[in-house]
């Protein structure tokens, strides 16, 4: 036995061989991982070019950021920059990585920073992985950058530690496919000070992101992350290295703890040893079943006990997994030694020593052909047994048990005609060939039974018509006795084998089958949205794989509720609605065939995964008596742990959604308590001194001083009164109650009525007005537009310095009218483009910078949207100022007067 496995072990894998070719055809991809921006990724990305251009590498960069940093900004000089593509995006230009100019230019390698990085609209790729991934399969290598919260399967861990939800993110298929990963580490205390020195953000963001993000306890949470998520690649590189080379493991680099089960009522509790060995080493692990050919033979309990076994292991977090073969202890060894297991646990041998003897016992092989792997040998507690279903099952579909015998009389009077004719031409004993092929026949097409029927049959057939004397049962040749035993000997164990043989290719088929099954719908599972979709196509198949009717309910409020069935049905009588609330309430089948409430319709049960329950599903057909047989009772459990996890999914996805509508929420009170606590609380604190000063010393007062006061509580109140209207156009805005009332006007009068509105937020500006005195007019509302011209002014104004021009402008621009108000300021920052006009957001302003609520361009959006029209935000090329842009179509009716005039 060890010589069959030592060469068995030298053949490499062929899945790691394929790996292997395949990665051969592409270029090789380094991720530099951080755990948080500033670390110093994009740095190292650089000095790692720079080493592999001394060496005489094509080395050139498709994008690197270097966000001001001098010390980056010197690595980058000396490379060949490929230049970056300029793409218009809402009437200004962007910046982006140029992937036609890369493939063309078609380097030994490229610096792509930055991966998580989503591409401008219109572009080929809606992700920057996805340029990644194409030059790749060019043949280029790719040096690339990426930061832990953004990997898709750590987002919700990062929004949990952060309480900050990454938006762009890359999936985990891409770490997979890395060939190199570096972690560019950095302590929480050197990257804070790095952070107070300006080396990451500028000192205003730094101090907020230090309060927020960069706290050190998050900081020492996102590095375990992204040195577990490594950890996790190596070893995954690992196992493939072992099995390309056929490298007989383990190599103990890590821990893998591989628990084997059966039927036995142990097998929970060794599971559950396998878990927490899992955890105290924090090593991954799996559950592993061999099957044999008696597991054909098991009982209905014994196989419910060890599919419970193996879904337990699934529900825990482990891999279950079930492999053909003969000899248990070498199918374990190999399967660990394919897999680099370090810890094998399989349960203490319950044989008698006798029966150990004569059987063998998988324990002892293990132990001594284990080699380098421990094996723990575990007792497991009698208490661990599998608990009972508390279900009647159904007998199996009775089976017609005539034809089969029938078809073996029919091989037997086959074989039988062939024997007479063969008879003058052949040797008896050459004649109880046929016959025993009639019996391997039969053993192959009908079973087991048949064909011992068979055996009989063909030896008294045999003895009468070809035995001497013939035509009688008995035998006068001793010789002739000896054939006939040993015909029947042989005959029985040919039968027996190949209806062995026969019952395992049909199980084998029935499991294809089923697996199929599984499998398409478990792809359906994970194309559906909406809960929905889940629960019909959930109803859907069960009813067509066990022939039932199915009903799905699920828990609303205070009780539960027919979410779905099949065919729809969402009655339910008193009886069944019992049964459906203590199924749930209990966690146990209830109904039909349960032990409780069994007078009710249906029969209930839970649908849960291994974090809580679900809902449940009730089950009923034309029959009577219990309702699933044991295999489909298996059936069902299969079914239901893939629509549990299915809604578990989406119910999780709909807690993520509400959780950020109500971290948004949050976000806009906090927002709204600081602009009241600050923004309107200014104005206030002016116009209560003005006025109580006036108040107590107006009599001493000079003239002047009194009309500057009053001026004073003017000017506060009108600003005051504007950050208020604000609050409540935003307020009608979010609440749909804006409806424009429309009608026709000149876009200049309108843009008159405002100037003269902002003429005292406009008296150090000056102000220049290009507008075509031929301009048709627009249905519009005049009193929202003046207020979105307004708003524009006042923001203008604001960003803009004092002495510079506030310039309006308007022109026809197809079949719509476009107005610009553009400023001399320092224009809008790249990364606010996208939020400028969110509410409560504002740009990183200047001291000279009057304070607002950051909710005048919010409103602008929803002014213009609201009349039909559209507007955006960008920055001027002539020089520094930024230009916000609106498009208001022209009517039908102005288009045809224009025509006419």
């Amino acid at each position: 036995m060890p010589d069959e496995r030592r060469d068995i072990d030298t053949r490499p894998s062929p899945e790691a061989l394929l790996e292997a070719a395949q990665r051969e055809a592409r270029g090789r991809l380094k991720i530099f991982l951080g755990a948080a921006p500033g670390v110093g990724k994009t740095y190292e990305m650089l000095v790692s070019g720079r080493a592999r251009k001394a060496e005489g590498g094509d080395v050139v960069i498709g994008v690197v950021e270097t966000h001001g940093r001098k010390e980056t900004q010197a690595l980058v000089d000396g490379f060949e920059v490929v230049p970056r593509k300029r793409v218009n995006y809402k009437g200004h230009l962007l910046d982006d990585m140029d992937l036609d100019a890369i493939l063309a230019r078609h380097p030994e390698l490229v610096l792509v920073d930055e991966l998580a990085h989503t591409n401008v609209d219109g572009s080929r790729h809606a992700k920057r992985y996805l340029d990644v991934e194409e030059i790749l399969a060019r043949g280029i290598d790719v040096y690339t950058t990426l930061n832990v919260q953004h990997i898709e399967s750590l987002n919700d861990v990062v929004a949990q530690i952060t309480r900050i939800r990454v938006r762009e993110t890359v999936p985990d298929s891409i770490i997979d496919r890395a060939d190199d990963i570096e972690i560019i580490d950095l302590t929480p205390d050197d990257l804070i000070k790095r952070l107070h020195e300006g080396k990451v953000y500028l000192p205003k963001t730094a101090k907020r992101a230090i309060q927020n993000y960069f706290s050190p306890g998050n900081l020492t949470a996102l590095r375990e992350l992204a040195l577990r998520r490594t950890a996790q690649r190596v070893d995954e590189q690992l196992v493939s290295h072992m099995q390309a080379h056929a490298i007989p493991g383990p190599w103990a680099a890590g821990d893998r703890v591989l628990v084997c089960v059966d039927e036995h009522p142990r097998g929970a509790s060794l599971v559950r040893y396998a878990k927490r060995q899992a955890d105290r080493l924090r090593a991954p692990w799996a559950a592993l079943h061999v099957e044999t050919s008696r597991s054909v033979n098991l009982s209905d309990a014994d196989k419910d006990r060890l599919a419970a076994h193996l879904r337990l292991a699934e529900q825990l977090g482990g891999e279950a997994t079930t492999i053909p073969g003969q000899n248990v202890a070498s199918e374990i060894l190999r399967h660990a030694a394919a897999n680099n297991v370090t810890q094998v646990i399989i349960g203490k041998p319950s044989k008698s020593r006798w029966r150990e003897l004569v059987e063998g016992s998988v324990s002892h092989d293990l132990i001594r052909q284990a080699g380098d792997i421990s094996v723990h040998v575990i007792s497991g507690a009698a208490a661990a047994a599998a608990e009972q279903r508390g279900i009647k099952t159904a007998p199996p579909p009775a089976q017609v048990k005539l034809r089969p015998y029938l078809l073996s009389t029919l091989y037997i009077s086959a074989a039988l005609a062939l024997g007479a004719l063969l008879d003058q031409v052949l040797d008896v004993q050459n004649i109880a060939l046929v016959f025993l092929m009639a019996v391997l026949t039969s053993a192959l097409t009908a079973g087991l039974w048949p064909a011992l029927y068979a055996c009989v049959v063909s030896a008294l057939a045999f003895n009468f018509f070809f035995l001497d004397p013939r035509y009688t049962l008995t035998i006068e040749d001793p010789e002739s006795v000896l054939a006939l035993v040993f015909f029947l000997v042989v005959a029985v164990t040919a039968s027996n084998l190949t209806a062995r043989v026969q019952r395992q290719a049909a199980a084998a088929r029935q499991r294809a089958r089923t697996t199929e099954d599984l499998y398409l719908f478990s792809k359906k599972l994970a194309s559906t949205g909406t809960l929905d979709d889940v629960l019909w196509a959930t109803a859907y198949q069960i009813a067509s794989m066990l022939k039932v009717r199915v009903v799905i309910l699920l828990p609303e409020e205070n009780s539960i509720e027919v979410k779905a069935g099949y065919p729809p049905d969402d009655t339910l009588v008193d009886a069944d609605i019992a049964a459906a609330r203590w199924a749930w309430e209990h966690d146990r089948p209830a109904g039909r065939g349960a032990d409780t409430l069994p007078g009710a319709k249906r029969l209930y049960l839970p649908l849960k995964t291994g974090r809580t329950a679900i809902g449940v599903v009730g089950l009923d057909n034309d029959k009577q008596g219990p309702l699933l047989t044991p295999e489909q009772q298996r059936l069902f459990d299969a079914l239901a742990d893939q629509a549990a996890l299915a809604i578990e999914r989406i119910q999780l996805v709909a807690d993520v959604d509400r959780a950020r509508l109500a971290a948004e929420a949050d976000r806009l009170r906090s927002a709204l308590l600081t602009s009241i606590s600050h923004d309107l609380k200014t104005p206030l604190a002016a116009i209560m001194g003005a006025a109580g000063t006036l108040r107590d010393y107006s009599g001493s007062m000079p003239e002047g001083d009194r009309t500057d006061l009053l001026s004073t509580v003017v000017d506060e109140s009108e600003r005051l009164n504007r950050f208020i209207a604000n609050l409540l156009d935003m307020t009608r805005i979010e609440s749909g109650a804006t409806a424009p009332t429309a009608s026709f006007h000149y876009i200049d009068d309108i843009v008159g009525t405002a100037l003269r509105r902002a003429g005292k937020i406009l008296a150090r500006h000056k102000t220049a007005i290009d507008i075509p005195a031929d301009l048709p007019m627009l249905k519009l509302d005049p009193v929202l537009f003046e207020q979105v011209l307004f708003n524009l002014i006042d923001n203008a104004a604001k960003y803009a310095p004092q002495g510079s021009t506030v310039m309006i402008r308007a022109w026809i621009d197809g079949g719509a009218v476009t107005l610009q108000v553009i400023d001399e300021g320092p224009g809008i920052p790249g990364g606010d483009l996208e939020r400028i006009f969110d509410s409560f957001y504002r740009v990183q302003k200047t001291d000279h910078v009057r304070a607002g609520t950051g909710l005048g361009l919010s409103i602008c959006k929803g002014f213009v949207e609201a009349m039909g029209g559209t507007i955006c935000a960008g920055n001027r090329t002539d020089r520094s100022g930024a230009i916000f842009t609106i498009s208001m179509p022209i009517p039908t009716e102005a288009r045809n007067v224009e025509g006419l005039t």
